[in-house]
């Protein structure tokens, strides 16, 4: 950008300072001056760097930015006649504020990520949070991308663009091997793309479910590599699945020249994640990786960010998306970013670590209270899982996640054997559970980014009463473990929630028992805020 452009960004002149100071004292006029340099200072460097501040911005920064910007769309000039039939109209004055009168979109019927001549600014905003995020993501362990675009939409769709652009580029592959999770999206995106999914069972080793690397290979050898349209692995999930062995499979799809998408939808919070993301493009193929801006960047939901090591790829994305798109989700994680900072957001990063050990300690606690165990799941970061191996049977699974609900305790999912989910032409056994046979049911909670320590302590307090319930209701005789193990704290029903004691540091697994088999279970996969798995676009 031009000293020229970055002055008439500016609404204040030389000229408006003078007239000012005519009226008032020089020396104030001239503190207010220097006060609004050191904005434009800030601001100036973001505009020539490209790069997500270190240290965060304040609002009033933040907005005097957002104003001035604003003004570069057409909407906004004082003297624009518009005869168009898009002319960034807004009735009500709320939603104009709500937008910063920003009301144009970004990209263009060709490319979203094409600048606008109505609307600059937000064109303008558009090219920065691209570049912010491109840079965060860099300082979050993938060194090697070199392009991304925020995408207004979930994740879900956003990973049905990446696969129609790998279609055009593949026109007679019709296959997508994909290593198995239990969540409609991921399985729908393929579906809708009009390809053909295979599904990959994962291994089970110990409690945790793996990539089956050697199938994934043994189907490339039998499909044939130039029928492939992609591997489609995944990073973040549900316990007891751990993410994807990504390198191994990024060696594959390098030796025989199929593409590899990754779906890391809530992986960027998580140094492990970006850690083999990285991995998988330094020893082997990565064509692109796909996150979602409300789970990394806490924002409201309606984007996602495909980014890749080639600049072309993300360029091709661009240009499939039809039409102009909305604005709003890069305002979102504009602002949010500016906000944090790379600083803060760091700091945020190492918190959530730091309340997942926390979590696995306290919930390991209640377990051990009722004779369950925290699923022993290494290579899952984020997510635990608790079995619910000494509830009888033939218990309402689905009810148990209500009275969490009840509790307003969301997020968390039951899952018990037994239930099969049709998607498209695909017929899932023991759907929820990620694989065909998994030995227990259990429940899982995730630490993800932005929780708080508190929210732990109240979760397990709340969970132990739903145990207790729960068990009253299905199995009256059934006792309690009053003598918890050494370091391991007691959950009364009577005390209030904010009277927890603090969980003195037990290993997951202590005291564990072992999960027993369950058998003629029809209940299925039951999410703690109601909504189905449509919803989890992962």
């Amino acid at each position: 950008f031009s000293r020229k452009f970055l002055r008439q960004i500016f609404a204040m002149n030389e000229g408006a300072y003078e007239a000012a100071a005519a009226a008032i004292s020089k020396t104030y006029v001239q503190q207010g001056k220097d006060a609004r340099r050191t904005h434009e200072k800030h601001i100036q460097a973001l505009l020539q760097q490209h790069k997500l501040p270190d240290e965060g911005w304040s609002d009033l920064r933040i907005q005097l930015l957002l104003q001035e910007l604003s003004l570069m769309d057409s909407n906004n000039f004082p003297e624009n006649v518009g005869v168009g039939e898009r002319e960034a109209r807004i009735a009500s004055s709320m939603v104009a504020q709500r937008h910063y009168r920003l009301g144009h979109g970004i990209g263009r019927s060709g490319d979203i990520t094409a600048v606008q001549p109505k609307a600059a600014g937000s064109s303008l905003i558009a090219r920065l949070t691209n570049s912010m995020i491109l840079d965060l993501l860099r300082h979050s362990g993938v060194y090697m991308v070199k392009q991304c675009v925020l995408i207004p939409v979930a994740t879900g769709m956003a990973m049905l663009l990446v696969l129609l652009t790998l279609k055009q580029k593949r026109p007679e592959a019709k296959y997508v091997l994909w290593p198995r999770i239990d969540q409609k999206s991921c399985f729908k995106c393929m579906v809708s793309a009009g390809l053909i999914p295979v599904v990959i069972e994962n291994i089970l080793e110990g409690d945790e479910l793996r990539t089956d690397v050697r199938a994934v290979e043994d189907h490339i050898q039998r499909l044939g590599a130039e029928n492939v349209v992609c591997v489609l692995t995944t990073t973040s999930c549900f316990a007891p699945r751990a993410l994807d062995r990504l390198p191994e499979v990024g060696q594959i799809c390098k030796n025989y020249e199929v593409p590899h998408i990754i779906n890391n939808a809530y992986g960027v919070q998580s140094t492990k994640c970006m850690h083999f993301v990285q991995e998988a493009h330094r020893i082997g193929r990565v064509d692109a990786f796909v996150q979602s801006t409300d789970k990394n960047f806490m924002v409201p939901v309606g984007g996602a960010v495909v980014a890749s090591s080639s600049e072309a790829f993300i360029k091709d994305v661009a240009q499939i998306y039809p039409g102009r798109a909305s604005g709003s989700p890069s305002l979102d994680v504009f602002i949010t970013l500016l906000s944090l900072g790379q600083k803060r957001y760091r700091q945020l990063c190492i918190s959530r670590k730091e309340n997942y050990k926390y979590l696995r300690e306290k919930l390991a606690g209640v377990a051990a209270k009722h004779g369950e165990r925290v699923l022993n799941t290494p290579n899952n970061p984020i997510s635990v899982g608790v079995t619910l191996s000494s509830l009888p049977a033939e218990v309402n699974w689905t009810e148990f996640g209500s009275m969490l609900f009840i509790k307003n305790v969301s997020g968390t999912r039951v899952v018990a054997p037994g239930c099969e989910k049709t998607i498209g032409p695909h017929t899932f056994h023991n759907w929820g559970a990620h694989h065909n046979g998994y030995p227990c049911a259990y429940i899982t909670a995730a630490a993800a980014i932005g929780m708080k320590k508190e929210e732990v302590d109240t979760f397990a307090s709340r969970l132990d009463k739903v145990f207790i319930k729960f068990k009253k209701k299905y199995s009256p005789s059934m006792e309690l473990n009053s003598e918890c193990p050494p370091g391991v704290p007691e959950f009364s029903t009577s005390a209030e929630e904010n009277d927890l004691e603090e969980n003195s540091g037990l290993e997951p697994g202590s005291h564990a028992t072992q999960p027993k088999q369950l058998e003629d279970s029809n209940s299925c996969i039951q999410e703690t805020d109601q909504q189905s798995s449509d919803t989890e676009i992962d």
